[in-house]
């Protein structure tokens, strides 16, 4: 194959790929056996011979670092892991040989707990998930036959309620204004421990209804209990939707404005904030203002992405909508290397190496990444298509949606045991892959939900609500997971995937893992997140002049030395990960478990317009601050009402 021939093949390929393996033996077993077993390999391989394979041993002048690979005559291959190993001579009895990486843990009844929940999962969880969805479901159908006149009607109603709460607080009395949401409905995974101190509630639950479909202005109006499932049923067999749609069914408008929301599309579109065209928020002394990018509360408009909801109480937004067509031309593609070859594959299939990333031609309308392990990884890219097309004959079609097909995520990893395939799916399907097994995490919950004979009988009660899972855990429980499970999303810069794949790799061990890109602009005001300065001047793949490619790296399951049955520190592993995001120029999306004191959270996020907006619109003194409400373990009362003393005491709020 010529170079020009290579340059243009978008996926690194494997020549042998069944000579690439991946050791997991002890360290110091690594260290002295890999070339021996190298060599070992070469001589047994029957489709190359030993003049055609080079083999390449790469170590430091302490043999700290070991790495081993080979060149052929038909590309290049790569051992599939670095070899972090200390040094030969450090061991000295075979009992060195067969030691864990780590210690082991002694179990304790938690372990037991957890191992047989899905008793409770099966018999009381699924059974209440299932009648919750199809109650949610009818009320849902029930407001969707209602006008648009007479929903707006009920809103203004609600609007007025939520004002005349407010005016009915008394400031040196009551507590700081919180919605009266349970703390266990969120999905999020942070604990919602600020609910514990006094408080004063207001009462949003009656905010979830679809305002207005504008197809003249191509705008939702929508409020902020309006969730995926229900905005998507809507407008999909209309051939429209969100530009940014959040895989799961439950997730809610307003969790995705004030917290984070992401989707396939946001390597086009940025973020689900970055879509909305409007903001109505009731400020803390009872106005209701319209905040968008071009008014009088501009700087509002730009503040309140990432705030929590600490800025004030978001009752309905105006969100963009798109032209879709009936299904998604989805082509799955294998990449097998090390890390950083996954990393260049998944960049490759999105982002021209000629930076024309505002070319339709050449980027993919949805794009993501399902790392397996250290040397595997599945890309996926869509291409809206009619339902003409999609029916031609040949083409196949796949109804993922259904109770009893495979997950999504185990569909998507036979691409690599039969290459490269296309398939058409339809697109509201598609669009909410992940929510019946949520990701990976359902095999965590039931270990067999994955088997054919339970999705044929009991599929169609999956899902188990989030919030109900959160309702039947205990302290204990929750503790547990916080140190034995991981749920984390890291934002990154796209160049920097690589790195961030091999820290992953190296402290939490956790597999699969999800990527997907987003647009992170450039905008007129410095927000809580922002590009990194001077992207624009040295422009990498996937950046624009007004937008840097960012990378959600989703870390979802339990690490590997928890599998494995060894010491595991959670807490640790998590302030090690938001020390090096805070680093490499990335964000922690606030709806998990942080671990960030005040000082590192706003070294992360920059708190210059927040702040500004906190004491220009009167939230100091109301709502609690977003590091407080954010804030891992219980806040005493007497520890708020200091910091936002402190902070009305400060001329100008500055980041650290």
């Amino acid at each position: 194959m010529g170079e020009t021939e290579r340059e243009r093949q978008p996926y690194p390929r494997m020549a042998n790929p069944w000579f690439v393996i991946n050791l997991r033996f002890s360290r110091h077993f690594r260290v002295a056996f890999a070339p021996i077993l190298l060599l070992s390999l070469l001589t047994v391989n029957h489709k190359s011979s030993p003049s055609d394979l080079v083999l390449f041993v790469v170590c430091d002048a302490d043999f700290d670092v070991l790495k081993c690979s080979t060149r052929s005559s038909s590309g290049k291959l790569w051992l599939r892991d670095w070899l972090r190993t200390p040094a030969v001579s450090s061991f000295s009895s075979m009992s060195d040989l067969e030691a864990p990486l780590r210690p082991k843990r002694k179990k304790v009844w938690v372990d037991y707990f957890v191992s047989f929940r899905w008793i409770i999962v099966i018999f009381v969880v699924l059974p209440i998930s299932f009648t919750l969805y199809f109650l949610t479901y009818l009320g849902d159908v029930k407001s969707e036959c209602k006008s648009f006149k007479k929903r707006q009607e009920e809103h203004d109603e609600n609007v007025k309620k939520v004002v005349k709460r407010l005016k009915e607080r008394n400031p040196k009395k009551d507590g700081l204004v919180c919605t009266a949401r349970k703390p266990w409905i969120a999905v999020g995974m942070r604990n919602v421990d600020y609910k514990r101190a006094r408080h004063f509630e207001v009462d949003l639950s009656a905010f979830r209804n679809i305002l207005d479909i504008d197809k003249d202005r191509m705008v939702a109006r929508v409020e902020p209990l309006v969730n995926m499932g229900q905005i998507s049923r809507v407008t999909v067999p209309m051939n429209l939707s969100l530009a940014v749609v959040a895989e799961l069914d439950d997730l809610t408008v307003g969790g995705l404005i004030n917290g984070y929301g992401i989707e396939g599309s946001s390597h086009i579109y940025g973020l689900f904030s970055d879509t909305v065209v409007a903001y109505e928020i009731v400020l803390a002394d009872g106005r209701l203002v319209r905040a968008t990018k071009d008014n009088e509360y501009s700087d509002l408009f730009y503040a309140i992405p990432w705030s929590q909801g600490t800025l004030g109480l978001l009752v309905a937004a105006e969100i963009k909508l798109i032209h879709i067509k009936e299904y998604m031309k989805l082509t799955y593609t294998p990449v097998v290397g090390n890390l950083k070859d996954l990393a260049q594959g998944y960049v490759d299939s999105f982002a021209p190496r000629d930076c024309d990333q505002d070319n339709p031609e050449k980027v993919p309308d949805f794009v993501e990444t399902m790392v397996y392990s250290p040397t595997e990884a599945v890309c996926m890219t869509g291409k809206y298509a009619s339902k003409e097309e999609a029916k031609k004959k040949g083409n196949k079609i796949n109804s993922v949606g259904w109770w009893f097909k495979p997950w999504f995520y185990q569909h998507a990893q036979t691409a690599l045991k039969k290459g490269e395939f296309v398939e058409y799916i339809p697109t509201r399907e598609y669009y909410h892959r992940h929510t019946r097994c949520l990701y990976w995490e359902g095999k965590l919950i039931l270990p067999f939900a994955d088997q054919c004979w339970f999705r044929f009988l009991l599929g169609w009660l999956m899902p188990p609500k989030v919030s109900l899972l959160k309702a039947t855990q205990g302290e204990a429980i929750r503790n547990y997971y916080h140190e034995m499970h991981v749920i984390q999303d890291m934002l990154v810069p796209l160049y920097k995937v690589g790195d961030a794949l091999e820290w992953v790799d190296r402290e939490m061990e956790v597999y699969p893992i999800w990527l997907c890109p987003h647009r992170l602009y450039k905008l007129p005001v410095k927000t809580m997140v922002y590009p990194e300065p001077g992207f624009e001047e040295q422009r990498r793949q996937g950046d624009t002049s007004y937008a840097q490619m960012y990378t959600d790296i989703g870390v979802y399951y339990a690490p590997g030395p928890v599998l494995r049955g060894e010491q595991f520190d959670g807490a640790e592993a998590v302030r090690h990960m938001e020390s090096w995001l805070i680093e490499n120029h990335g964000f922690q999306p606030q709806y998990a478990v942080s671990e960030l004191n005040e000082k590192n959270f706003w070294r992360m996020f920059d708190a210059g317009l927040y702040e500004q907006c906190r004491k220009k619109y009167g939230a100091i003194g109301t709502f609690m601050s977003v590091y407080y409400k954010c804030k891992k373990g219980r806040k005493t009362e007497k520890e708020v009402q200091e910091a936002e003393q402190a902070i009305l005491d400060t001329p100008d709020a500055e980041a650290d």
